[in-house]
């Protein structure tokens, strides 16, 4: 019964933190900056439900909902860019170039949460990626001080769906070891000034 509770603790968790910060594009509050995590290339080219990811976004975007988008993603080796994949996907759905900015060491959630408070400056912000890890994304963003809204993108009910699923029960306890212990990312470094610039060029 023990070991029950501690499994379900983290996912209890979760939804306490994010159930009511659980929105849909056409009701989501405005906030300045999207955040969009990564999730996996093929052939350079953003997979299926990363590429629903950044549908989604470039909505916001053209909604007014956001102003700037921020990628966040795996480049730690050179022939694996997913920030730059995401931007040109962006771009190619009317989102300008210059109102997005990529986070090369976006490796985990909790990096991409700390990055966007720490390294980026985003105090708050409308966080993109499916339905089945928006409130681990809200919970750490939260956590990691970005006051965070979710919109949660709906897919069938298929094969990576229920990995997916299958994988946030087991991601639940890494994301409450973070929230509690709050490491620092694997890559940290100086700020970047781009989500600052970018809102400015979209204030002009």
């Amino acid at each position: 019964m023990l070991g029950c509770v501690l499994a379900l603790a983290p996912a209890t968790w979760m939804h306490a933190v994010a159930d009511s910060r659980v929105r849909t594009v056409a009701d989501v509050p405005p906030q300045e900056v999207a955040v969009v995590f990564g999730a996996g290339l093929l052939n350079g080219r953003p997979t299926p439900y990363l590429a629903h990811r950044l549908d989604a976004a470039a909505e916001l975007y053209r909604a007014g909902k956001v102003k700037v988008v921020l990628v966040t993603g795996d480049n730690s080796r050179a022939e694996y860019d997913e920030p730059d994949a995401m931007r040109t996907y962006l771009a190619e759905r009317g989102v300008p170039d210059g109102q997005i900015v990529s986070d090369y060491a976006g490796f985990d959630t909790w990096d991409s949460c700390v990055r966007a408070k720490k390294i980026f400056g985003v105090d708050r912000a409308v966080l993109v990626t499916q339905g089945f890890h928006i409130r681990r994304a809200v919970a750490l963003c939260r956590t990691a001080g970005v006051e965070s809204y979710g919109v949660g993108v709906a897919e069938p009910h298929d094969v990576t769906w229920y990995y997916g699923g299958v994988r946030e029960i087991l991601a639940g306890g890494k994301a409450a070891l973070d929230a509690t212990l709050r490491p620092d990312p694997r890559f940290l470094g100086a700020e970047e000034p781009g989500v600052r610039d970018a809102l400015a060029s979209a204030a002009r």
